[in-house]
């Protein structure tokens, strides 16, 4: 029996190299799954030489593929009950520091789907695409040429964008149909937003440098009647959709984004034309894309933590969730060595209220607690950990929020001070196996420290909550 897709309603942020704040490219994304607990695992998968034969196969379908003899080293986020929910490797950066984040599911029209079906018996899907990929990639753009081979090989089993970077470049892919997409280059001065519905615009097929697509598509296009427009060659209008769940769902995700990075901009956020790049008012950081992607309407009127009208609060899908099973932003940094340049912030709570742990991606292994995840609640892993401070602090979020968010506060300034100490340390070792492991043993450092101020913080909230408690009875209200 095969099991249904594992439904990726994920939100994802593109940054260029001069957008960011240090000169970082980055990308990032929330995986949120159709269930609140999915649980995941964080590993660093071993570079392979010269063993061919090796052959993946799908738990979703009927996909299967032989891998190549000799792959590099990359780092992954799969399910841990893979046999039921699909592997998922999800995000992750290779030894020639290129990421990838795979994927966010993107629905194309009946009108297209009608002439070029997603092949569901046997395509290449999410479950199997990072694995199928990332191993086998020294670039972000050879990432987009890498995956489109194989989308005309095997075809799609459903609609995805999958997000690529290295020092130089972000890219951005939409798999519409079951063999036609379109990537787009996310200009270095630029940032870029996407939620579960085509995003591209305007393709300018002259520009080889910012555009690459499937064979044949304008061909495609032209033979089957797709394009509603007069004068232009819009992906979004051609391919995408815009119905009564976008506007409730995607679109205002894509809005709210906007709305804090380009605040001068006046949006309604149920426009299905908004803008899929921008020049951000300010630079970008990490501080900002963590805020961002576990934001829920913050000071708007469709915040469900806050006190407007139900109606308003409940209008629209936030984009932190309690089904986000991972949140990550893959940096790639310019102002360090490459050696020790890219790192991966993973949250495995709700990233409304846990935080983004850095884990340098130079490395051999990772910390059981994430290496290991239990499909049964467990203290010592850390999914489990922080989707209890999670739950925790939402379950009395009024009373609890202020000592959450200062802790987050801390966090993110203790994060920079840990990252600058690690770096002064890596610039003075000089073979690359001992930085590795000097960079491994760093990772384990930074998980124990992050664990210990969670539970610090869990077991201060536990205290305050019993004080709570609607079980009491004051006989003098003076005692």
């Amino acid at each position: 029996m095969r099991i249904l897709k594992n439904l990726k309603a994920c939100t994802s942020i593109l940054v260029g190299k001069k957008a960011s704040l240090d000169g970082s490219t980055m990308i990032a994304r929330n995986d949120d799954t159709f269930r609140p607990l999915t649980p995941q695992r964080f590993y660093m998968e071993p570079a392979v030489h010269n063993k061919p034969g090796r052959i993946l196969k799908s738990w979703l379908n009927d996909f299967q593929a032989e891998l190549p003899a000799d792959s590099y080293r990359y780092n992954a986020v799969p399910n841990v009950d893979y046999k039921h929910r699909g592997y998922y490797d999800e995000s992750g950066i290779n030894e020639k520091n290129v990421a990838m984040s795979c994927t966010e599911s993107t629905y194309g029209n009946e009108r297209s789907l009608a002439y070029d079906p997603l092949n569901t018996k046997d395509g290449l899907d999410e479950d199997c695409m990072q694995t199928m990929v990332l191993p086998y990639i020294d670039s972000a753009r050879d990432g987009v040429q890498y995956l489109g081979k194989l989308i005309a090989k095997f075809g799609s089993a459903a609609g995805n964008s999958v997000l690529f970077s290295d020092h130089d470049e972000v890219w951005y892919m939409e798999i519409v149909t079951g063999h036609h997409w379109v990537a787009q280059r996310i200009p270095d001065d630029c940032y870029a937003v996407a939620a579960n519905e085509v995003a591209i615009q305007d393709v300018d097929f002259s520009k080889t440098d910012d555009f690459m697509w499937s064979d044949g598509i304008q061909d495609f296009v032209e033979k089957n009647h797709l394009n509603p427009d007069f004068d232009r060659w819009n992906f979004r209008h051609i391919f995408g959709t815009f119905n009564e769940k976008d506007r409730h769902y995607n679109t205002p995700r894509v809005w709210y984004i906007e709305s804090r990075l380009n605040p001068e901009l006046e949006q309604d956020p149920e426009d299905g034309e908004l803008p899929f790049i921008l020049k951000p008012a300010q630079k970008v950081s990490t501080d900002d894309i963590e805020y961002l992607l576990g934001s829920h309407y913050n000071e708007t009127p469709y915040d469900p933590m806050g006190h407007a009208d139900k109606a308003d609060r409940l209008r629209y899908r936030p984009i932190g969730l309690n089904r986000t099973q991972n949140s990550h932003i893959l940096q790639l940094r310019n102002d360090v060595p490459e050696a020790y340049s890219a790192i991966m912030h993973i949250c495995e709570g709700y990233p409304a209220f846990a935080p983004y742990v850095p884990f340098y991606t130079n490395a051999n292994d990772t910390d059981p607690s994430w290496s290991h995840t239990p499909l049964t609640h467990d203290y010592e892993s850390a999914y489990w950990l922080y989707k209890s401070l999670s739950f925790l602090v939402e379950s009395h979020y009024v009373k609890f929020i202020q000592k959450d968010l200062d802790y987050l506060k801390e966090g993110r300034r203790h994060k920079r001070e840990l990252i600058a100490a690690i770096d002064k340390q890596a610039a003075e070792i000089k073979d690359p196996a001992d930085l590795t492991e000097f960079l491994t043993r760093q990772n384990y450092k930074i998980v124990a420290d992050y664990q210990d101020k969670a539970k610090a913080l869990m077991s201060d909230l536990i205290m305050d909550g019993i004080e709570l408690s609607q079980l009491t009875f004051n006989m003098d209200e003076n005692l």
